[in-house]
């Protein structure tokens, strides 16, 4: 195991296999559409190194995930090896104690260890409201490519759907 971060309540380690079922249980028990084969696959993804995976716990027991893919396929910078920072999410009981924060300084940290940018999308619906927050105060700015849907980038007065397929990519520099 990996360890990337520790303190008196917060530990911050890379995924094991077991943390698949926990994040699928948690968010099913919240009405959410989950899919265990997408948390296999992000411990499949960072066994082969194709993602890192970090895993927050708090208080010993599992809070929060953040995925940072090292050299994406999709979005405004696909193939250029940036990483791209994805599912960043803490469970709702321990939202507002600073475990998101957290896991981004440390995603950042790693990202920055091998790109002079990194990047992430963001939802437009109210459910990403606090994550569109958190990314303007760290520092993220809007890439200016404009509305993406479904992984394509949205025409000037095309239909979409206000769902999590609907997305602004951000960008940070290091040591912004």
């Amino acid at each position: 195991m990996i360890q990337y971060f520790s303190d008196d309540k917060i530990f911050i380690r890379n995924m094991i296999e077991e943390d698949a079922q926990i994040f699928y249980e948690t968010y099913l028990s919240y009405g959410w559409q989950s899919n265990i084969e997408t948390y296999e696959n992000y411990f499949k993804e960072q066994e082969s190194g194709i993602r890192k995976v970090f895993i927050a716990e708090y208080d010993v027991k599992v809070s929060g995930i953040c995925t940072l893919v090292l050299n994406p396929s999709e979005g405004p910078w696909a193939g250029m090896n940036y990483p791209e920072i994805v599912d960043l999410s803490v469970f709702k009981n321990v939202q507002k104690l600073g475990i998101g924060n957290m896991l981004l300084e440390i995603v950042e940290q790693e990202a920055f260890k091998i790109s002079e940018m990194v990047y992430l999308a963001v939802g437009l619906h109210s459910g990403y409201g606090e994550a569109q927050r958190i990314y303007v105060k760290r520092g993220y700015n809007f890439d200016g490519s404009g509305l993406w849907y479904k992984g394509k980038p949205l025409e000037q007065y095309e239909p979409c759907v206000n769902d999590d397929d609907l997305v602004l990519f951000m960008s940070k520099q290091r040591n912004a």
